[in-house]
């Protein structure tokens, strides 16, 4: 199988155990093969965690998932020193940060000393215990989910951090058809399918290469631009209302992640150019978490993905 066949068979293979999250699926392909984290928020029960096992199973590298707790602490998440009495030595025991895909499941449960050790995993590629850094294999990808109702025992993710994430997906519950469907798959008990093992790091590798030659003209490339500097100053761009509702706009990391995720856009439908609906397509999942809105557009109840939808409609691409 060519690289394309090999994507569509993952795409099968996740369907065969989870039911109508296509968009969720693409989503968590366009950061495996750019190698940018994804953040999921949804309520419980819409297969997030579920999504992610099943995609690494099906992929042939490391993974862990990590379930974070309020009691967590940095050694159970990067590893620690521990004393060897034959030896008379300490030694490095390895946490299971040490992976190439990592699910932090409940990231938000997390205290800020982890999600410390966590940044620095995700930004730098390292972990540093003692005195020792080590580098992490490569591909290295966070996957993690976090449930907006329950803020009883949580913790709001810094700034910073969730500027690393690449997406920031939010889910919503299934039509009644794909419900239906999955309460019939799940209710058999005797439901046990093992996903089987499709894409291996050399493909994978091979797939990134192939969208790294994705070609995106100059225009579009502007446009992204015109994009990320409509969330920094939006009266420029005639949003004097949005103006008022955002504090503080996308970072350059923004318009980095876009150009990447229209790419991936593009290859997977089978082009080797970037259409601008490919970047509009996925400016809602790269910029939803990066801006920060005012008091005031939260007594507006104005959402950030209303405001992503006014600059799409308002900002031109300048042929």
């Amino acid at each position: 199988m060519n690289s394309r066949e090999k994507i569509q068979a993952v795409i099968d293979e996740m369907g065969k155990v989870v039911v109508g999250q296509e968009r969720l699926i693409n989503r968590l392909l366009v950061g495996l093969f750019t190698g940018g984290h994804v953040l999921l928020e949804g309520v419980p029960g819409l297969a997030k965690t579920l999504t992610i096992n099943t995609l690494a199973k099906i992929l042939d590298l490391h993974f862990q998932r990590i379930q974070f707790t309020p009691d967590l602490l940095p050694s159970d998440l990067v590893g620690t020193m521990i004393y060897n009495p034959l030896k008379n030595e300490f030694e490095v025991k390895k946490g299971p940060i040490f992976a190439q895909i990592i699910l932090a499941d409940e990231i938000n449960r997390a205290p800020a000393k982890v999600q410390s050790a966590l940044l620095e995993a995700m930004a730098e590629k390292q972990v540093t215990i003692g005195e020792t850094t080590y580098p992490l294999d490569k591909p290295f990808l966070v996957l993690a989910t976090q449930n907006p109702v329950e803020q009883e025992g949580t913790f709001p993710l810094p700034e910073a951090q969730v500027d690393r994430f690449m997406l920031k997906v939010f889910l919503n519950y299934l039509d009644k058809e794909q419900e239906l469907e999955v309460m019939r798959k799940m209710s058999n008990m005797d439901f046990n399918y093992v996903p089987k093992a499709i894409l291996s790091l050399k493909d994978i590798q091979a797939i990134r290469k192939e969208i790294n030659e994705i070609t995106i003209s100059e225009t579009l490339e502007r446009y992204i631009i015109e994009l990320i500097f409509a969330t920094r100053n939006p009266a420029d761009y005639g949003l004097t209302k949005e103006a008022d509702y955002i504090q503080f706009g996308a970072s350059p990391r923004a318009s980095i992640h876009l150009n990447l995720a229209a790419k991936v856009m593009a290859y997977l439908a089978g082009r080797d150019y970037v259409l601008p609906e490919d970047i509009k397509e996925m400016t809602p999942d790269v910029l939803n978490h990066r801006i920060i809105l005012t008091y005031e557009a939260e007594a507006d109840n104005i959402t950030s993905l209303q405001i992503i939808q006014t600059i799409l409609s308002s900002v031109a691409i300048n042929r």
